[in-house]
């Protein structure tokens, strides 16, 4: 993926990690389109920012297929789609209760991305440089105790980047798989002040560079992930599950 000239849709780009990316491939001259649930955020940024916009609930599939249908028209151009949007929550399955926050992390983590790719992937075959951005977790790697749902979808998008750059080969769209560590954002109550996370504007920074280092990337590592990211390859996995979960929650 080049970082300059592109059309780029971010969904989830009102806040965290999704508006500071949408930030800084806008200042590498790409016209940035944001999506979220809340048109007055939507319009702020907007406004500050000049951002294109569109209101769109990535867990509601007749909002994906109206919002991405309202971007291709709006923005032809339309080459890269950056799948930000998702959630987080502590869940103890020993007790009970969890069921609905399961099934709302799978249908925002995993449905979401399915959905919007499914809606853009003729869209995207058309345009050069065209681009699918997944992002899933240094936890797709490693296991952290209080996120059993967060954990195993993180993993299928890892497995459905995988597997979608292999299909995707024979038809010129690039999937680049972000992976995040923790990160100081609103993900998790207190994760934004966690000493343990990455601080924001670094892990951005450090996105951003590396896209533009290796601009046929499978996978974007900032220095701090691989440490989750490559347990079993180093031989230390057991170590590093032991590491991560007795340290912070939002260590992740």
């Amino acid at each position: 993926m080049d970082i300059t000239g592109n059309t780029i849709f971010v969904p989830g780009a009102t806040s965290g990690i999704g508006l500071a990316l949408a930030l800084r491939l806008r200042d590498r001259g790409n016209t940035v389109i944001i999506g979220g649930r809340r048109t007055d955020v939507l319009e702020t940024l907007a406004a500050e920012h000049g951002f294109g916009t569109v209101r769109i609930d990535t867990t509601d599939p007749a909002s994906i297929s109206e919002a991405t249908a309202d971007v291709v028209r709006r923005y032809p151009d339309l080459n890269v789609l950056v799948a930000m949007a998702g959630i987080m929550r502590i869940e103890d399955w020993t007790t009970p209760g969890f069921l609905a926050d399961a099934e709302e992390i799978v249908i925002t983590n995993v449905l979401g991305p399915i959905r919007l790719i499914a809606a853009l992937t003729e869209h995207l075959r058309t345009r050069p440089g065209a681009a699918v951005v997944t992002v899933s977790s240094g936890l797709a790697h490693t296991p952290l105790r209080p996120t059993p749902t967060y954990n195993a979808t993180k993993a299928a998008i890892h497995m459905l980047s995988e597997t979608l750059r292999l299909q995707f080969a024979d038809i010129g769209v690039q999937v680049i798989e972000l992976v995040p560590p923790a990160v100081r954002t609103t993900l998790l109550p207190g994760q934004e002040t966690s000493e343990v996370a990455m601080p924001l504007d670094d892990f951005a920074d450090e996105v951003v560079d590396l896209l533009e280092k290796d601009p046929d990337a499978h996978e974007i590592l900032v220095e701090r992930v691989k440490f989750l990211r490559f347990g079993e390859v180093r031989g230390d996995y057991d170590q590093v599950v032991a590491t991560l979960n007795s340290a912070d929650p939002h260590a992740g």
